[in-house]
């Protein structure tokens, strides 16, 4: 079996789980409690009070032309798995229905449900985000959004979705929609801190006399990128090289020991880098693509 195809099946599995966290977010929290967090599923429950069309089928419809819009203006690969998303959701609810019937809020407070159906959302986005997909509807305008207007996938989540809790006006009264608006912006500050959490790295420096046993630990053990700048100390005028490189948390902590162990006398700095993209393109190092935009 070809890489490709791994992959590919390794996706749709990553996918289908990502997808699965979603339906059970809808079906136990955000149905039976009445939400209309921005969503489209929250938009298809107002449609459905007022027209009665059923809610799988009024799921369908506004995803289907969404996804057409994917498709175009996102790029390909999104636009099948985000199709591929999608079309399970439906029935995923259905056998969710069948299986567990619930009619009444499961917390019996409106305000937990909001909490618990937020955190699950949240983190269901964020595994498809990081594959290049979504769950469909209102995270396809976000991606535009953010494609094209250069804002976070957190903050466009947040702005198209209180658009969408502003028709919640139509059938059910202010509170609702003043809940729908604050669960929508908490699913925008989450969904942020969750992708910074998957893509965040330490960025490590290290000033040491012994900088060429950190180097080659760092590249041959840890399998890591390294960079040697030339520096000249302030109190007394030394030449000194100091490293760079970034690393998970885990890693960072691997270092710190080898550097403890070989009792290596060493100033090391280390800040978290919240975003990473590029290629620096070095031959044998696996690592992440490593070209520094935010940090902390």
């Amino acid at each position: 079996m070809s890489e490709r195809i791994k992959s590919f099946i390794k996706d749709l599995s990553i996918l289908t789980i990502g997808m699965f966290i979603g339906a059970l977010a809808v079906h136990f929290f955000l149905i039976p409690s009445k939400l209309i967090v921005g969503s489209i599923t929250g938009l298809s429950i107002v449609i459905n009070l007022l027209t009665s069309i059923p809610l799988s089928v009024l799921i369908f419809i506004i995803n289907a032309f969404l996804l057409i819009l994917s498709y175009l203006l996102i790029g390909k690969e999104f636009g099948i798995k985000t199709i591929y998303a999608a079309l399970i959701l439906s029935p995923m609810l259905a056998i969710l229905e069948k299986l567990c019937p619930i009619k009444q809020s499961l917390m019996q407070d409106q305000w937990l449900d909001l909490l618990c159906f937020v955190l699950l959302l949240s983190f269901s986005q964020t595994i498809l985000f990081r594959r290049n997909a979504s769950t469909g509807g209102l995270d396809i305008i976000a991606k535009i959004v953010s494609k094209y207007f250069h804002v976070d996938l957190g903050a466009s989540v947040s702005i198209a979705g209180s658009i969408i809790c502003f028709t919640a006006i139509f059938v059910y009264d202010i509170r609702t929609v003043i809940i729908g608006l604050i669960g929508t912006y908490l699913n925008g500050l989450i969904l942020e801190h969750f992708m910074i959490g998957f893509y965040s790295r330490k960025r490590v420096c290290v000033i040491s006399k012994d900088y060429e046993s950190i180097r080659k630990f760092i590249i041959e053990d840890m399998h890591r990128g390294a960079t040697l700048y030339p520096i000249k100390g302030g109190l007394r005028s030394e030449d000194n090289f100091e490293i760079q490189s970034l690393m998970t948390r885990n890693e960072f902590s691997y270092l710190m020991e080898f550097i403890k162990k070989e009792q290596i006398d060493a100033f090391i700095t280390a800040g978290t880098v919240s975003e990473i993209y590029g290629n620096l393109g070095v031959k044998g190092i696996k690592s992440k693509p490593k070209v520094l935009l935010k940090s902390k």
